[in-house]
């Protein structure tokens, strides 16, 4: 899992826990370790670090970056942008558009090839093309990350404009602009770091790019002869179902949401007692079952281990330590209806009101347990890969002395030290030579000029829009490297991004940065919130162009034009990503108005964990409970001796026992959503996974992540339908009905 702050992954699409495996030569070990199908008649060796070998039959692509493609991936992109948005904001967890791009793309220009005579609609439709589209798509439906935690956190601690009382709508400007510096200046500074990370090192260092090789393999698939196309079709027909299965479900849901979305049982319960039970105390504590496709979704991508973790982190929070508080007097909640005899047992415990300042809720409690277990585990998987990122400076070293000798060697003159250093070592076993052909790779002036133009871009903007000086935006800018590159060598071996390591990181390294400069607290915890923005936001792009380099280095697309692709959906990304947050947001205030007392659709959990490290990195008077801190750091070391033990013990005989480590990231998310209603909603879609696997591995290999990314997708643009209604004034509080509902609101 990736947080964007958290990123949904799919398990096993090729599941390599590339630590341990060796080059891969054999199709059986292919199949048995990656759980791909190999074709009958395929060559018998496949080496996936290595352009995957294709169907003969098909026809040369002079140019797959075609208009027809661009614009269905941005489309595409688009659809996945709202639902990260939605998704986002409710859990934390958002999804990479790439599978989603490759299957749906598929079908789409598929049908659209059919009308050959028609100009640009219609031709030959291959591979390479369609790694354009999931390219598009990918750069379309990014940037979300920024939107479902540190902007929204900057109006929760009312530092974008204390006092004034202005919404996102006002700052719309402002948002545009930082939108643009996060997406692309890591879009620019990865660039030239495709042929180190994808060709180079990969095998050495054992770069798998599971997610990314897995939409390869895909494409590859559907791509090959008359069978792969009817497999093609099945895919788009259960992506499509899911997806617009979902859509429905969730507009229809919003006018019967406590028969259709909510299923309150304890309140049912609390009801047909004649409102003298004790089930409005397990209901107060948020458990109820939620018929999310999304979540039910992504339990189905996630896996049982992550599922389980998160449910049982839940179970723990909300279930044991919360009530224990309570009990003891350490927490309070508060009664939501004290003058109402029938609902007078009926509490909420998830305030994060007056942080440290009075006895706390359990929510406040355990957020900071939750955070630092986040973040001591994504920075136990970084140090741990200390000879992978050793081997990746080095490199980065010698290209960079490699190529000021041959600056200076192209004018006449010499310098012994950066021959020395830049000078070419012998060619290390298994290196390959880059099969992308010169005039396909992006030019240097390129990316050199974009990335100058961005810096520059950035530097005005954050000085006269945000007010931080240039030395902080140039700080916050090799912050986003260093955490791109860290970022892309971790999630390449394990699929797990730590953008939640990389963002809090920055949070923290800004906060001793501004110290003792006499920043007023909300200036401090602005310039903090939009730093940490522009550093795990500009690697979060440059992951995902990284990723989509190493779809296309498979499948044979010419990197320059996925690099076009991407940069186009980009573009799109920095214009429709503000416009949703503001849609969304005006109609659903609670996203940013911190003093808002209704009834919150969204739990915004990344934006709680976001303020809450700027508070307390910058405001002396906001107070960690004692019993809290003290936790916190004990779950932290014991995150800590996890990842240590999963490295260095369970290795070789024993690596079987790793599925049954607790996946902490998961716990960590569920003590920071205030409701375990999410993990059941995963659970519940792991346990479906886990059986169709069991009972039908065959299906399941057709239909699953389509079915999975269908359902996310479609909840979310239900979301964003869900927005328009509310602002139309015609949505279920409106015009439909909150029966079984507590208190007959949900």
């Amino acid at each position: 899992m990736e947080e964007k702050d958290v990123q949904i992954k799919p398990e096993g699409a090729v599941r390599p826990f590339a630590e341990t495996n060796p080059p891969i030569e054999n199709t059986s070990e292919v199949k048995d370790k990656y759980e791909i199908d190999i074709q009958e008649g395929e060559p018998e060796e496949i080496d996936l670090y290595l352009p995957l070998p294709m169907d003969p039959n098909l026809a040369p692509e002079p140019n797959p970056l075609t208009l027809r493609a661009v614009v269905v991936g941005c489309i595409l992109g688009a659809l996945v942008n709202a639902s990260n948005l939605y998704l986002g904001l409710k859990t934390g967890f958002t999804f990479s558009a790439n599978m989603f791009g490759a299957i749906f793309g598929y079908g789409i220009v598929k049908l659209l090839s059919k009308a050959e005579r028609v100009p640009i609609i219609g031709g030959m439709f291959g591979p390479q093309e369609n790694s354009i589209i999931q390219a598009a798509a990918t750069g379309a439906g990014g940037i979300g990350g920024i939107f479902v935690a540190g902007i929204p956190a900057l109006y929760q601690l009312d530092a974008m404009h204390p006092g004034t009382g202005k919404t996102p709508k006002d700052d719309i400007g402002a948002i545009f602009t930082i939108t643009l510096a996060c997406s692309f200046l890591g879009l620019f500074f990865v660039t030239p770091l495709r042929k180190f990370f994808i060709i180079q090192v990969a095998r050495e260092l054992k770069l798998m790019f599971p997610t990314p090789t897995a939409t390869a393999l895909t494409i590859r698939s559907m791509h090959a002869g008359a069978a792969g196309s009817i497999e093609a079709m099945k895919k788009l027909k259960g992506l499509a179902i899911a997806f617009f299965g979902a859509l429905i479900h969730r507009v229809v849901s919003y006018y019967a949401v406590g028969i259709l979305y909510d299923w309150h049982v304890f309140t049912w319960i609390h009801i047909w007692s004649g409102y003298k039970s004790w089930a409005m105390n397990i209901e107060s504590w948020g458990w109820y079952m939620e018929w999310t496709p999304a979540f039910i979704g992504s339990g189905i991508l996630i896996g049982l281990n992550p599922a389980i973790s998160m449910f049982l982190g839940s179970l723990l929070a909300w279930g044991l330590i919360g009530p224990l508080l309570v009990h003891y007097g350490e927490c309070i909640g508060i009664q939501l209806a004290p003058d109402d005899p029938k609902w007078d047992s009926y509490y909420s415990f998830a305030s994060l009101s007056h942080l440290g300042k009075t006895t706390p809720s359990p929510r406040y409690w355990l957020l900071w347990p939750g955070v630092m277990v986040m973040v001591c585990s994504s920075m136990a998987e970084l140090i741990i890969q200390y000879k992978v990122i050793g081997v990746g400076f080095q490199a980065i070293w010698k290209q960079s002395c490699a190529g000021i000798n041959g600056f200076l060697v192209k004018r006449g003159k010499s310098s012994s030290f950066f021959a020395k250093h830049g000078a070419e070592t012998e060619k290390r076993e298994g290196v390959i030579d880059d099969p992308a052909r010169p005039e396909d790779q992006v030019r240097h002036w390129m990316w050199i000029v974009g990335l100058l133009a961005t810096i520059v871009l950035s530097i005005l903007i954050f000085q006269f829009q945000w007010e931080m000086n240039p030395g902080l935006t140039i700080l916050a800018c090799v912050l986003a490297f260093l955490f791109c590159f860290l970022a892309i060598q971790i999630g390449a071996v394990t699929d797990n991004t730590p953008l939640t390591a990389a963002s809090k990181a920055s949070q923290l390294v800004f906060g001793a940065a501004t110290r003792g400069h006499h920043y007023s607290i909300k200036h401090a915890q602005k310039l903090n919130l939009v730093a940490g923005g522009l550093a795990s936001g500009g690697a979060d792009v440059a992951t995902a162009l990284t990723s989509d380099f190493r779809t296309g280095f498979l499948l044979g697309t010419p990197p320059i034009k996925q690099w076009y692709a991407q940069a186009i959906g980009t573009f799109v990304a920095v214009w429709l990503a503000p416009g949703l947050f503001v849609l969304f947001t005006s109609a659903y205030p609670c996203i940013y108005d911190p003093n808002f007392t209704g009834k919150c659709a969204f739990a915004i959990p990344s934006v709680s964990a976001w303020a809450a490290v700027a508070q307390a990195v910058t405001d002396p008077t906001v107070k960690i409970p004692k019993t809290s801190g003290i936790f916190a750091i004990v779950m932290g070391v014991v995150s800590i001796i996890q990842v240590v033990v999963r490295h260095y013990y369970l290795v070789g005989p024993r690596e079987k026992y790793r599925e049954w480590l607790p996946n902490w990231g998961a716990i960590a998310l569920s003590w920071v959503i205030p409701a375990p209603v999410f993990a059941n909603a995963a659970l519940l879609g792991a346990i479906v996974a886990a059986l169709w696997r069991k009972f039908s591995i065959r299906t399941w290999d057709i239909y699953g992540y389509a079915v999975a990314a269908g359902l996310i997708a479609g909840e979310g643009l239900g979301g964003v339908v869900g927005a328009i209604l509310t602002l139309a004034g015609v949505d279920g509080s409106v015009k439909g009905t909150q029966i079984a509902c507590p208190m007959n609101e949900c």
